[in-house]
């Protein structure tokens, strides 16, 4: 049956079908004051969204494009920054800063482990001629469904006084708690995609007063993503360059819908289907890649021994219409990965799970007892 395609990957995300519609309407002019009225009222919202007082600045950009801004304009060529590095995107900030000349020393832990914050505490404590101007950090790793202790890992970086924590949140945005002001986090980048609820285009980068200090004798090149600019015109409800106007429409619905729905709602509702999820993949005799205590809200990564995770993959998108994501790099064709952040309800999750249990059955996987999955989040689900 047409038009009954289901996305369960980490991004881009499903998008409400009244996103989708705003996003419909003719464009309008961007120096217009209709228009100027449309990022007033986004980034008031992305604001109480990112939990600040600071206007989150929109770029049009991907996540990585948010990232890349967040590093270019607080630092100069051959800073010592830290990285912490446990997966594929996480790498890809380490090569970033390399490639822009900074002096990257990586922390690092396992594909499928945590970040230990010991190793930043230990790095930041012996740094005493303070020669340590960042530390670069992915809070949810994709790529694995690890979520990294970002808060302790931040109080070490606040310990040290001078250093700045630039924070991956691509995925963590909208999906959990990230109190940022209170955190004292510097600078913090996402997209749109993910937990915003919109189609690819738009990063987002929220910047502290420390990081704007910073950014007065960065000396890293820069210009489409030099956030000054963002910054002086987001003050002026305007932006330096053309934005896709659509998009924006779309991201004015969506932050709306979430501001009805309540953060802590929206948290809940994140937790309550990772634990449905988490619970009904032990029902059905797999393996979870990421311990309970550091797992992600918007993406659980899943093993199995008997079964090769594409061709689950690909029974389910040729049966059930359902998207699954893959492993990545030396991950690649181990695990499978279950998105559910954004636009996913338990129903949803009800769906992927019950569509998985029989893929398996139609690929061999017998240990397991029929339900067993569905009937574990179900059980989580009456629970909350």
């Amino acid at each position: 049956m047409d038009d009954k395609y289901m996305l369960m990957i980490p991004g881009p995300t499903p998008v409400p079908e009244r996103v989708l519609l705003a996003q419909a309407n003719h464009p309008i002019g961007h120096r217009t004051a209709a228009f100027s009225e449309v990022i007033a009222e986004v980034t008031e919202n992305l604001n109480w969204l990112h939990q600040t007082e600071n206007n989150v600045l929109t770029l049009t950009a991907s996540g990585t494009g948010a990232m890349e801004a967040g590093i270019v304009n607080f630092l100069s060529p051959g800073d010592h920054v830290l990285v912490g590095c446990n997966g594929k995107f996480s790498d890809r900030w380490a090569e970033m800063s390399e490639a822009f000349g900074l002096n990257v020393e990586r922390i690092t832990a396992e594909w499928g482990q945590p970040l230990d914050p010991e190793q930043f505490r230990e790095k930041l404590e012996a740094d005493t001629n303070k020669q340590i101007k960042a530390a670069i950090v992915t809070h949810s790793e994709t790529s694995t469904g690890v979520l990294n202790d970002l808060e302790t890992i931040n109080r070490h970086v606040k310990n040290h006084g001078q250093c700045l924590i630039i924070v991956d949140a691509v995925t963590s945005l909208g999906a959990l708690n990230l109190p940022i002001d209170r955190w004292g986090l510097d600078v913090v980048a996402s997209g749109s995609q993910k937990g915003y609820m919109v189609p690819p285009g738009l990063g987002f980068v929220a910047v502290s007063e420390k990081a704007w200090e910073a950014y007065e004798t960065a000396k890293l090149p820069r210009y489409y993503l030099d956030l000054g600019m963002y910054r002086k015109a987001t003050e002026k409800n305007s932006t330096p360059f053309t934005p896709p106007i659509n998009l924006m429409f779309g991201l004015q619905t969506s932050l709306r819908m979430m501001r009805a729905e309540g953060l802590e709602n929206i948290f809940a509702r994140h937790q309550r289907v990772t634990k449905a999820t988490r619970e009904a993949i032990r029902a059905l005799g797999l393996s979870l890649l990421a311990p309970d205590d550091a797992a992600s809200t918007a993406v659980t990564a899943i093993s199995s021994e008997n079964v090769e995770a594409n061709r689950i993959r690909s029974v389910m998108q040729k049966q059930f219409d359902i998207e699954l994501a893959g492993g990545q790099n030396q991950l690649k064709g181990k695990i499978f990965r279950i998105g559910h952040l954004g636009f996913v309800s338990d129903r949803d999750l009800l769906t992927t799970i019950s569509s998985l249990e029989l893929t398996l059955r139609e690929l061999g996987h017998e240990s397991m007892t029929p339900g067993a999955g569905a009937a574990a989040a179900s059980r989580v689900f009456a629970q909350s």
